[in-house]
C-alpha cells in the first residue's frame, strides 16, 4: 500500500507523488501518516514536512495551512511550501534580516503587517533549518 501526497500553495503545485509515509507539522504537534490512516482534517503551521519514499527522506518547508487525509490520499494546502533543493539560503537570510529590521524599526505598525512580518520570519527560519539539515 502507498499514499498519494499532494502539496499545493496559492502559486503552484509544489509536490505530487506516491509515497510510503509523511510527517506533517500541525498546531497540535507532528503527526505521522501511513497508508490506511483515518480521515482527518487538521491545521498545519510553519515547520518541516518529512516525506519518506523507498527508504529516502525528503524535507520540505511549509507555512500555515491545512492537511486533509482521506483514505490513502493526503492533501496539503499551505500558504507557502518549498522543497529543500529550491531554497536559496542567501536570499532567505536576506529576507529574514529585512523583516526583522522592519519589526524593530516599526513603532505603530498595523497589526496585520506585524503578523505578516512575524510569519515571514518564522517561515524563513524553517527554510534555513531544512536547508542546513544536511550539513
Amino acid at each position: 500500500m502507498a499514499l498519494t501526497l499532494e502539496i499545493v500553495t496559492p502559486e503552484a503545485k509544489v509536490y505530487s507523488d506516491t509515497i510510503d509515509s509523511v510527517v506533517i507539522p500541525t498546531v497540535e504537534g507532528e503527526i505521522g501518516v501511513l497508508p490506511g490512516h483515518i480521515p482527518l482534517l487538521t491545521q498545519i503551521e510553519h515547520g518541516e514536512l518529512r516525506v519518506t519514499k523507498g527508504g529516502a527522506t525528503t524535507w520540505l518547508a511549509v507555512g500555515n495551512g491545512f492537511a486533509q487525509i482521506d483514505g490513502d490520499t493526503v492533501r496539503v494546502l499551505a500558504e507557502q511550501a518549498i522543497t529543500e533543493e529550491k531554497i536559496d539560503e542567501n536570499a532567505v537570510e536576506a529576507a529574514m534580516k529585512r523583516a526583522e529590521a522592519d519589526v524593530k524599526a516599526a513603532k505603530d505598525m498595523d497589526p496585520q503587517q506585524y503578523e505578516h512580518l512575524q510569519s515571514l520570519i518564522r517561515y524563513s527560519g524553517v527554510q534555513l533549518a531544512v536547508k542546513r539539515r544536511r550539513r
